[in-house]
């Protein structure tokens, strides 16, 4: 009997003890719960690089060009010294060379030309006596944006060195001049060229106020006033012209020195029916002794058509 009690106790002491194994063992997830787990924690891991990643949004890259236009319109190399009320580019003016520039044999001429109705320019290199020592014919289409033009004048001189001119001019389909500029320059028989820069030679000399090219005049007189920019004290010769070359008016402008200045005249005029005339200024170059047969000793010639009204 003493023998079955102690079997007994030591049954339910191992009992006991396999109880409390049971209730401290660690509980496990399922199988079935892992994927769960693993989203949970990769979507904490995106929240938090989100949260830290900078809120700021970097600016926009703008393409640069690598190459900058070429302007279509040919301009002068110097920065011109513009006389005041002067603003437009002369009928034709010159690119190069300058004034006063020294120049030997043969002479590269660049210039930009509007062409007169008949688109015949003459170029002419004078001696200091106004003797012709290069002439060049070229037909011209009349643009008026103007046609850029290069000549090559050749040329002797009397001496090692004298004064001399380029001057173009340029007529109408009536055989008027329409435009005349002079450049002075310096003529060497040996050396290197010096080129002088423009100034403010590219621009028109004479400024009307409130009168352009095609204006209809009536009342038997155009009333002037503008500027002007005198090529050297010589007196400036106004003139109306027909188409034939008569002169219906004329008016004499004396200036004082060749600073630029203000005028102010009329042109009296008497016509019976509309008729279309040309207005001209001009001055002439006392330093030449030759006097051409057809442009006399023109220095400087700018004009403009007018439809006159009885």
């Amino acid at each position: 009997m003493k023998k079955y009690l102690i079997l007994l106790a030591s049954l339910l002491t191992l009992l006991s003890a396999c109880s409390q194994l049971t209730e401290s063992a660690p509980t496990t997830d399922s199988a079935n719960s892992l994927p769960t787990v693993v989203a949970l924690t990769g979507q904490a891991a995106f929240a938090t690089a989100s949260a830290l990643a900078p809120t700021t949004i970097p600016p926009t890259e703008t393409l640069i060009p690598t190459e900058t236009p070429i302007p279509t319109t040919p301009l002068p190399s110097a920065t011109p010294t513009v006389a005041a009320g002067f603003v437009d580019f002369a009928e034709i003016h010159f690119l190069s060379p300058g004034p006063m520039s020294s120049l030997i044999s043969p002479i590269n001429l660049q210039v930009i030309l509007i062409a007169g109705e008949s688109e015949i320019v003459q170029v002419d290199l004078l001696g200091e006596d106004g003797r012709v020592l290069e002439r060049v014919l070229e037909r011209v289409q009349r643009n008026l944006a103007g046609n850029y033009r290069s000549f090559e004048l050749s040329f002797e001189t009397r001496a090692v060195s004298e004064k001399g001119y380029i001057r173009i001019s340029s007529k109408d389909d009536h055989g008027r001049i329409q435009a005349l500029n002079t450049m002075p320059v310096l003529l060497y028989s040996i050396g290197t060229n010096q080129i002088n820069p423009l100034g403010n030679m590219i621009y028109e000399r004479i400024m009307y106020a409130g009168l352009e090219d095609g204006d209809e005049i009536f009342g038997g007189v155009i009333n002037l006033k503008g500027r002007f920019w005198p090529v050297n004290e010589q007196p400036a010769f106004l003139e109306l012209m027909l188409p034939d070359g008569e002169v219906i008016s004329s008016r004499v402008l004396d200036f004082n020195g060749i600073d630029t200045q203000e005028f102010e005249t009329t042109l009296p005029y008497k016509v019976t029916e509309p008729t279309l005339a040309r207005l001209s200024l001009r001055q002439d170059n006392p330093d030449i002794t030759i006097s051409d047969p057809d442009l006399k000793k023109y220095v400087y010639i700018y004009t403009m058509e007018v439809m006159l009204y009885p």
